[in-house]
């Protein structure tokens, strides 16, 4: 439910649980979902990137909070993603967090939208690795009126060699992440529009997109990645992973269960610590 849009409140009428029950398993599972993350989502080809930004707060309206996604067009997967302010740092780290997970053969293409960050830290970090280009969109009342699209960095050539290799792009777009943007607003209660059900706090956004970009890109298939009968996830396009996983797959993973021992010997320890203490007490 968590990743299907279904918020804590909702989810604790339906199972007939206490909310704060909810909340605590809510919270279990994106850790152990990030852990996943940062463990498996790697090694994977840099072919075509997208990147972009959601608007959306954090207790108020007034506590404005953007989160960065990097999209990988040609396997559909969501490599990365930065919750905070929208600003150089955070573009950073973002590519930075990227190129740490992927790897690249050729010059592959890169687009965003026209903000500013994005052109420098290509230009700094992506130098000679990349063809670099932007997507600017005018609009007016709600609607786009024009949309320009510039080549920052790379020749047309260069260009036209990452268009032709490219198995989804005959243009410079960013309409791949945007439509990923969607799924993530869709599938997340915490990014709902017009709803009470806002993030009270960024810790427990960043933990919600944890779980959610682990099921998005391991368990639910996508219907573009569709071969005959077979339709992949993301990683098992990407080469991740060889089938579809489930969340009993993920949460019963070695890392987890190396994660679940050291929980038990610290508690063990400490209850060992408490019974001495007591010992000496009575002493």
């Amino acid at each position: 439910m968590a990743v299907e849009g279904v918020d804590i409140s909702a989810t604790a009428r339906i199972e007939n649980l206490s909310p704060d029950t909810v909340a605590r398993w809510w919270e279990t599972a994106s850790e152990y979902a990030h852990r996943f993350n940062d463990k498996n989502l790697k090694g994977f080809d840099l072919i075509e990137l997208q990147a972009d930004e959601i608007r959306t707060f954090v207790d108020t309206k007034k506590k404005v909070i953007w989160i960065f996604t990097m999209f990988e067009v040609w396997s559909r997967l969501w490599i990365s993603y930065v919750v905070g302010r929208r600003s150089y740092k955070n573009v950073k780290e973002l590519i930075g967090d990227t190129i740490s997970r992927g790897r690249f053969k050729d010059r592959f293409l890169f687009t965003t939208d026209g903000f500013e960050p994005y052109a420098w830290a290509a230009t700094s970090m992506l130098a000679f690795v990349c063809v670099y280009a932007q997507v600017i969109k005018k609009r007016r009342k709600n609607r786009v009126t024009q949309v320009t699209r510039k080549l920052i960095m790379g020749t047309e050539e260069q260009l036209e060699n990452c268009l032709l290799n490219s198995e989804d792009s005959d243009t410079i777009n960013t309409s791949f992440v945007e439509r990923d943007n969607l799924t993530i607003r869709r599938g997340n209660s915490y990014l709902h529009r017009k709803t009470a059900s806002h993030a009270r706090d960024v810790d427990l956004l960043d933990g919600s997109l944890s779980l959610q970009m682990c099921h998005y890109n391991f368990i639910r298939p996508h219907l573009a990645l569709k071969f005959g009968k077979e339709i992949r996830t993301p990683a098992m396009q990407a080469g991740i992973v060889s089938k579809k996983l489930t969340f009993r797959d993920i949460f019963t993973s070695r890392e987890v269960l190396f994660l679940c021992l050291i929980i038990l010997a610290l508690i063990q320890r400490e209850i060992e610590r408490k019974k001495l203490t007591d010992w000496e007490g009575l002493g």
